[in-house]
């Protein structure tokens, strides 16, 4: 058991982050600290399949000069105008913009059932792809820790709200973000993170739906009917 949550379980928490940052402004410190080697190692970890996801990832990083994944990058989740790929949840899981607001204080509390502070470094609204992925790291980091330390409760708990936010929540919109960057991506870069970024939250959600019977939602229920 503790060769599994140090093994497979802690890389899955690695690519969790490093998917993270990948949803950051693209900047020189991606090669100089290495992140695709990392992510690499624990895509290893976690699954073959991903693998090549990931050479590729950081092939096509490599392959595009700065300024070209900072013009996509801006078009794709920042505009000027409404962005190609809006980077945000409630965006997705509803086409009421009245109910927009609803969606961002779900996501609130689900960070305040998890303890979790969004940093103050990333200066964006809390259901942006990046500090969802960061809170799903935390997730997954507290269901590792609470089976190593055999503390039965809390990995109850932990994985109770693990399967909720990846299931119910992000099953729910990551799919049809990724088709949109897909669509509206000019460098390969993006459109690779994207479909790695889909494989990864599904592969979390297949594995915690079966051992809870619930199936992802697809829409927020605006009351009518």
């Amino acid at each position: 058991m503790t060769d599994y949550v140090n093994g497979k379980a802690g890389a899955r928490e690695d690519l969790c982050r490093f998917l993270s940052a990948c949803y950051c402004e693209p900047g020189t410190e991606f090669g100089e600290e290495h992140l695709f080697d990392s992510m690499l190692a624990a895509a290893s970890a976690v699954d073959p399949a991903l693998v090549e996801s990931v050479r590729k990832l950081g092939a096509e990083f490599v392959a595009q000069d700065m300024e070209t994944l900072l013009v996509d990058y801006t078009a794709l989740f920042i505009g000027p105008a409404q962005p190609r790929a809006m980077p945000y949840a409630s965006f997705w899981l509803t086409d009421d913009q009245s109910m927009r607001h609803e969606a961002t204080e779900a996501v609130l509390d689900f960070y305040e059932q998890g303890g979790f502070d969004v940093s103050e470094e990333i200066h964006e609204l809390p259901d942006h792809i990046a500090v969802e992925l960061e809170f799903l790291y935390a997730l997954i980091f507290a269901r590792n820790q609470a089976q190593a330390e055999g503390d039965t409760e809390e990995l109850s708990a932990a994985s109770a709200l693990h399967r909720r936010f990846a299931v119910e929540h992000m099953g729910a919109w990551i799919g049809p973000f990724a088709a949109a960057v897909n669509s509206g991506a000019a460098t390969a870069f993006y459109r690779e993170l994207a479909e790695l970024t889909r494989r990864f939250v599904q592969m979390e959600a297949e594995s915690l739906a079966g051992n809870s019977g619930v199936e992802p939602i697809d829409r927020i229920d605006t009351g009518s009917a």
